[in-house]
């Protein structure tokens, strides 16, 4: 895009979660060009994991699905997925970026999206967005809803591509739109004002050994409850535990897990309340009565209506034990877990449950860490972007602006309101430009 008195009317988005989708759609309905560009092969982000938000309990996906549609198909927006930003050059106003395209070895103007290569892919590895639960292809599509609906083929996997054998999805595809030959490709593209919407990284508890986290099959994380409940998940939302796919009837939540600590002391703000929203929706997916109980440290519920989300919990039946829990045992021949905690009243007990879900905690990951150096961004002393008090949208390198849980864990309204920030903020400078 060519430069308006000095001015390059066009931004770039760095991240292709909700936090970045609305950013992208205030400013492609403003009248700015939009590139958005995400590092996986379709948008969405951690949102589209979801099964529902908090407080109101609404469907994430439901949410989520008209944005990415809109985000598919606006003039205004050319979406760079399976893509990294590698540098970044020039001054606010006019920057130049250089972009690493990845080969999908699919033809994208080719592929209708049919998913017949997938059906007849004979080779399978761990789903990554249904968190290893079931298996995914060799040539795959994220998730049903994804944008865009065109699949890619890992490499790491595929028969041919180690082998030189196979090609399954070559033969089968019946517009011929595979394309083995295909390689990456590095562009450069011209941007006034670029926004980082990172995300971040649930905290991998596997370290904290004592709670059996990859030991115990019914020791799982949050968002990997979150896709066990979700109608679309390896279930098909019913709720049942993994080592021997019955229902639990005693379920426990862990807070804290990965925040609050010695290598990470901040809160994490989403926890608490994510935890409650599990408890509830839960309760809504087996015919009899749920044990729940949740080991907490302090209920943090800051946010419009989330103590109220709190108070329902509890009237439902939901049992909140402030506590330390300090290990998780699982018995021999049952799969049951043993849970070992200390109460208010300084005494050591134990707890049997069916079920025992972590409470992760949200960290920046090390690529946007990598990228913020590169980039000459400030971090604050957690890895998370510093921005100044009265300016939590502007990063220390004018021109460039942050939205979403990469400048400090936060919910998804918050990030939506952050987003739209960056975006007003982002065309305020470049007005001058616009269309």
């Amino acid at each position: 895009m060519e430069a308006k008195d000095g001015l390059v009317g066009a931004v770039l988005v760095v991240g292709g979660g909700i936090g970045g989708i609305q950013a992208a759609l205030d400013l492609a309905e403003s009248g700015y060009y939009v590139y958005l560009l995400e590092k996986s092969p379709s948008i969405g982000g951690v949102m589209a994991q979801l099964d529902k938000t908090f407080p109101t309990c609404d469907c994430s996906i439901c949410i989520l699905s008209p944005k990415l549609v809109e985000c598919g198909r606006h003039p205004n927006i050319e979406l760079l997925s399976y893509s990294e930003l590698l540098d970044v050059k020039g001054k606010p106003g006019d920057f130049k970026a250089a972009i690493l395209k990845r080969a999908r070895s699919v033809n994208e103007s080719l592929c209708t999206g049919c998913g017949i290569c997938q059906e007849k892919c004979p080779w399978k590895t761990e789903s990554e967005f249904e968190q290893g639960l079931v298996q995914r292809k060799a040539i795959y599509v994220p998730y049903a809803q994804a944008i865009p609906n065109i699949p890619v083929i890992d490499r790491e996997i595929c028969a041919y591509f180690l082998k030189g054998t196979c090609r399954a999805c070559e033969k089968f595809c019946p517009i011929g739109a595979i394309d083995f030959n295909q390689v990456d490709q590095k562009i450069e593209i011209d941007v006034g004002a670029i926004i980082l919407s990172l995300g971040f990284d649930e905290f991998d508890p596997t370290p904290f050994f004592n709670y059996g986290y990859k030991r115990y099959p019914n020791v799982v994380t949050s968002i990997e409850l979150e896709r066990m409940l979700s109608a679309s998940g390896p279930y098909q939302g019913e709720l049942l535990r993994p080592s021997d796919k019955k229902s639990p009837r005693r379920i426990a939540w862990i807070q804290c897990i990965g925040s609050r600590d010695n290598n990470h002391p901040y809160c994490s703000s989403v926890c608490c309340t994510y935890a409650i929203k599990e408890a509830i929706v839960a309760k809504e997916h087996v015919p009899f009565e749920l044990e729940e109980t949740i080991f907490f440290m302090d209920m943090r519920t800051q946010g419009k209506d989330f103590d109220k989300f709190y108070e329902r919990a509890s009237r439902d039946g939901v049992d909140f034990v402030r506590s330390k829990v300090y290990g998780v045992q699982e018995l021999d021949g049952t799969g049951n877990l043993l849970l070992k905690y200390l109460g208010e009243d300084g005494k050591l007990t134990t707890s049997e449950f069916d079920l025992v879900v972590l409470s992760v905690g949200l960290q920046p990951s090390p690529e946007s860490i990598k990228l913020a150096k590169e980039l000459g961004i400030q971090l604050n002393p957690y890895g998370f972007c510093y921005t100044g008090m009265f300016s939590p949208v502007e990063t220390s390198k004018p021109g460039i602006f942050v939205c979403g849980a990469f400048q400090g864990p936060k919910d998804i309204p918050e990030t939506v309101m952050q987003a739209s920030g960056s975006a007003a903020k982002s065309a305020s400078l470049l007005s001058p430009a616009r269309n």
